[in-house]
C-alpha cells in the first residue's frame, strides 16, 4: 500500500495555503506526510484469519507488541524527495524521433535510469510521475518501511457498519479506521514529525486539510476520451464485477473468509463504477466538458502561439476513436489481473520468465529485478484468498466475456482452447491438471526459465503462453498510444491552462496531493439538507442486529452509559477527494488530527471528472469516535496513552 500511518505519524512541512478548495495540488505547493486506516488493512486480518479466529468479523487488539500482526504485502511509503526531472525525460523522448512507440520507449529507458540512480541512495523506493499527461515528470523519492504490524482493527460491523448499503452514501455511521505500527530494523520506526490528536474534534464550519495519495481523476481528458472512460470502463466494470460478486456471494461457508478480501474489493469497485455512470449522467459532465473544450479550442484558434494546441487536440480526439475498436477486449485484457488467481498468476510467471531472460534495464517496469520480492510475496499472499470453487466460477464467466467478442476483438489463445458449450467443463480440467494453483509449487515456478516452465506441460501455463503474443501486442498498442498521449497532451493542456488565467492543480497520479477544505453539509435534490456531521445516536437508531446494520453488544452496552448524541462518528467537508485517498489523515488549521477520510457522497463519485463545489463532499471518520472506542469499549489504556491521550 501507498500510504500507511503509525501512532498518526505524518511528516509535515508548513506552507501558504491555497484559497480554492477544488484540486489535489502537490506537495512542492504544499506539504508531505504518511498516513492509512481501516479498510487498508483488510487483508492483514483476512490474512491472519481461520475458521476458529475470525479477525474479520471479530476485529483485533493487540494489547502487547509480540501480539501485533505483521502484513506480508504492507508497506508504508515515507517521501523524503521531490525533483522535477521534465527535461530529462523530454529529451530522451525528443532524441528517439518521431515514432510515438519510440519516443515512449526511450522516455521510459530514461526514467528507469533516474530511478535506478535514485535507489542507490540507502534505503531509497523511487518512482518518476507524469502530471497532466507528460506536461511535467517529478521524481519521487521515499523510504520504504516493510515490517507493518496490525495493532488495532474494531468489528466489520463497526468498521464497515452499513456495507454496502451505506457505501458512498450520507449519513454514514462507519467507524472505517485501524491503528498499526511500523517497524524498522525490527524496532518500531519514530518518525521525525507527527500529527497530535485533537480531542476537540470539528464543528460546521471548520476549516480541515485532506492529505494522501489520490489515485487518478480525469479531468485533463478530452470529452471524447471521457466518453471511452464510461463506455470501456465503468460500464464493463459494471457488468463484469457485478457477475464476480454475485458467484463469490454465493460461495459456502468454508470459503467464505477465504473470498472476503477479493469481495470487498469487487464490491467497492462495483459500486463506484455505478455511482460513475449515475453521475456522469446526471451531471452532463461529457457534455459540459465538450462545451469547455469548445471554449478553449475557439480561443486557442485565434492565437497563432496555440496552433500546435489546436492540432494536439484534434489528434487526441483520432486517437480515442482508434482505441474504441479493440476497447472491449482490451479491457478483458486488464480484468486479468483483479480477475481469476489461477490465470493471474500463470500470466504472471510466464511475463517473469520471459523478462528474467533479459538485462533488467531492459526488462518491463513491473517485472524489474527491484519488483521480484514484491512479486513473490504476492504470489504467496494470494494463496490465502484462493478458493477453487469460486475461482473457477470466475474464470468461467471471464471465458462467456471472451468468447462473446465481436469478430475484429477475439482473443486467439480463448478461441483455441474452449468452445461455447463446454467452457465449464473445460475450465474445470484445467483447474484438475495444473500446479498453478499450488501455492508451493507456484513459488517453485517463480524461479523457472521460459523452457522449464514450458517443460511443466501445464494447461495453465500452456494458456498463458497462448495469450502471451497477445498481451504483449496489446501493451505495445497501450505503450504507442501513452507515447502519442505524451507528445500531444502537454501541447493542449498549455492551451487550458492559459485560457483558465490561474493554476490549475493536475489530474491526481498516486502522488502525494493535500485538499483544502471547510466542514459542511450539502442538498442532494430539491428540499433536501445533510447536516455534516453524524453521531452513535443515529449508529444505534440504524442497528436492527441484522446485517449490515447488526451492532456488537460491547458497543450497545458501552453507549447505555453515555450521551450517544454527543459522540460524533462521522463529517463531511468539501475536500477534492478520489480513489486512493481512503486513510488520508484529515487536519485542522493548527495540524492536529481530527479524521481519517475514507469515502465520498453518491452525488460526488463523479468528480474524478470534475469538480462541483454544490455536491463535493467527502466523508470522515471522526477521531473522537475512535478515542471513545478504545477508551469505553476496548479499555485500552496503554494505546490510547501511545496516541498522546489521557485516559
Amino acid at each position: 500500500m501507498k500510504h500507511g500511518w503509525l501512532k498518526w505519524a505524518s511528516f509535515l512541512c508548513l506552507a501558504a495555503l491555497a484559497q480554492a478548495e477544488e484540486g489535489k495540488w502537490t506537495p512542492q505547493q504544499v506539504l508531505q506526510l504518511i498516513l492509512t486506516n481501516h479498510h487498508c488493512l483488510f487483508g492483514i486480518r483476512q490474512e491472519h484469519s481461520r475458521p476458529d479466529r475470525d479477525l474479520i468479523t471479530n476485529g483485533f487488539l493487540a494489547r502487547s507488541r509480540e501480539e501485533e500482526l505483521r502484513g506480508s504485502t504492507t508497506w508504508v511509503a515515507i517521501p523524503r524527495k521531490f525533483t522535477d526531472v521534465t527535461k530529462e525525460v523530454e529529451a530522451a523522448g525528443a532524441a528517439a524521433g518521431s515514432g510515438d512507440l519510440e519516443r515512449a520507449k526511450a522516455a521510459d529507458a530514461k526514467q528507469k535510469a533516474l530511478i535506478a540512480d535514485c535507489e542507490k541512495t540507502p534505503e531509497a523506493r523511487c518512482r518518476v510521475a507524469a502530471f497532466d499527461g507528460g506536461l511535467q515528470y517529478v521524481l519521487v523519492e521515499t523510504m520504504e518501511l516493510t515490517d507493518v504490524r496490525l495493532v488495532y482493527a474494531p468489528p466489520r460491523a463497526v468498521g464497515d457498519y452499513g456495507g454496502e448499503t451505506d457505501n458512498f452514501r450520507w449519513p454514514r455511521h462507519a467507524g472505517d479506521f485501524a491503528i498499526a505500527r511500523a517497524y524498522k530494523d525490527g524496532q518500531p520506526y519514530r518518525p521525525e514529525f507527527y500529527f497530535p490528536i485533537s480531542q476537540a474534534g470539528v464543528k460546521p464550519g471548520d476549516f480541515v486539510m485532506v492529505l494522501g495519495y489520490p489515485g487518478r481523476t480525469m479531468r485533463a481528458l478530452t470529452a471524447e476520451e471521457m466518453a471511452d472512460q464510461r463506455d470501456y470502463l465503468y460500464k464493463l466494470r459494471e457488468e463484469l464485477y457485478g457477475q464476480w460478486i454475485g458467484i463469490l456471494e454465493k460461495v459456502d461457508a468454508e470459503g467464505a473468509i477465504t473470498v472476503a478480501a477479493t469481495l470487498k474489493s469487487l464490491n467497492n469497485s462495483h459500486t463506484n463504477a455505478q455511482g460513475q455512470l449515475a453521475a456522469l449522467a446526471r451531471g452532463r459532465l461529457i457534455d459540459k466538458q465538450k462545451a469547455a473544450d469548445d471554449r478553449v479550442m475557439q480561443w486557442a484558434a485565434g492565437r497563432p502561439a496555440f496552433a500546435a494546441a489546436v492540432e494536439a487536440k484534434k489528434n487526441l480526439e483520432k486517437l480515442a476513436a482508434e482505441r474504441r475498436r479493440t476497447a472491449t477486449r482490451d479491457y478483458l485484457f486488464q480484468a486479468i489481473q483483479p480477475g481469476p488467481l489461477a490465470l493471474k498468476h500463470a500470466t504472471a510467471l510466464v511475463r517473469l520468465a520471459a523478462e528474467r531472460a533479459k538485462p533488467d534495464a531492459a526488462r518491463d517496469a513491473d517485472y524489474m529485478e527491484r519488483e521480484w520480492t514484491r512479486l513473490r510475496a504476492a504470489m504467496e499472499r494470494d494463496q490465502k484468498s484462493f478458493y477453487r470453487p469460486a475461482d473457477e466460477a470466475l474464470f468461467t464467466c471471464y471465458v462467456e466475456h471472451a468468447l462473446n467478442l465481436g469478430e475484429e476483438e477475439r482473443i486467439a489463445a480463448i478461441d483455441k482452447v474452449f468452445q461455447p458449450d463446454s467452457i465449464a467443463r473445460t475450465v474445470h480440467l484445467l483447474y484438475e491438471a495444473t500446479r498453478v494453483t499450488d501455492g508451493s509449487e507456484r513459488l517453485k515456478m517463480f524461479q523457472e526459465s521460459t523452457e522449464q516452465l514450458r517443460a511443466r506441460r501445464d494447461p495453465m501455463l500452456d494458456l498463458a503462453f497462448l495469450l502471451e503474443p497477445e498481451l504483449r501486442a496489446w501493451q505495445t498498442a497501450a505503450k504507442t498510444h501513452d507515447g502519442a498521449v505524451a507528445r500531444l497532451r502537454p501541447e493542449w493542456r498549455r492551451a487550458v491552462i492559459a485560457y483558465a488565467g490561474k493554476p490549475v492543480a493536475p489530474d491526481a497520479n498516486s502522488t502525494l496531493r493535500v485538499s483544502f477544505a471547510h466542514v459542511q453539509g450539502y442538498a442532494p435534490r430539491d428540499a433536501v439538507f445533510y447536516t455534516p456531521q453524524s453521531t452513535l445516536a443515529g449508529m444505534l437508531e440504524k442497528n436492527t442486529g441484522e446485517e449490515p446494520f447488526a451492532l456488537p453488544e460491547k458497543i450497545v452496552e458501552a453507549a447505555r452509559g453515555v450521551d450517544a448524541a454527543k459522540i460524533p462518528i462521522d463529517f463531511l467537508a468539501n475536500a477534492d477527494t478520489t480513489g486512493g485517498n481512503s486513510g488520508s489523515p484529515v487536519v485542522n488549521g493548527r495540524g492536529e488530527l481530527v479524521g481519517a477520510n475514507f469515502d465520498r457522497v453518491w452525488e460526488n463519485v463523479a468528480n474524478d471528472f470534475g469538480y462541483n463545489p454544490e455536491i463535493a463532499r467527502n466523508i470522515s471518520v471522526d477521531v473522537r469516535f475512535l478515542l471513545w472506542l478504545l477508551k469505553d469499549v476496548e479499555k485500552a489504556d496503554g494505546l490510547l496513552q501511545e496516541l498522546g491521550v489521557k485516559r
